[in-house]
């Protein structure tokens, strides 16, 4: 594999929504090849480059192993074929670990809202 560019890719990998936005965040040195930070839209990546970056998909961390390139945008079960996800897993809520269900009540009203600013400033 002579390689394939790096915004291209990430597109291709579906790793990011447009093309554009991938060569905003390598431009912005959200993207990094190999643990080095690249700059350049036009970088190539090759078959077994690890590719990190932070902010493309609602500001979380990706870290992938490059599998294949892409000839062009496909479905998502393909685009998933092109990598391999060693992103670190996130550890899962204290009351979500303990099965406790959490239930939040219906919002205060204008009066509860007074009732507890009464308390509040009793207490004061």
């Amino acid at each position: 594999m002579e390689g394939q560019r790096l915004d291209k890719w990430l597109w291709c990998a579906r790793l990011v929504k447009t093309r554009s936005l991938a060569a905003k965040l390598i431009e912005d040195g959200k993207v990094w090849i190999n643990g080095e930070r690249t700059l350049k839209v036009s970088r190539h990546v090759r078959l077994g480059d690890v590719v990190t970056g932070t902010g493309a998909v609602a500001g979380r961390l990706f870290v992938v192993r490059v599998l294949s390139k892409a000839e062009r945008r496909g479905p998502a079960p393909i685009a998933r074929s092109l990598y391999e996800d060693l992103t670190p897993g996130v550890a899962p809520s204290p009351s979500a670990r303990a099965g406790i269900e959490v239930h939040r009540g219906p919002r205060p009203t204008k009066r509860d809202r007074g009732r507890l600013d009464a308390i509040k400033a009793d207490d004061a």
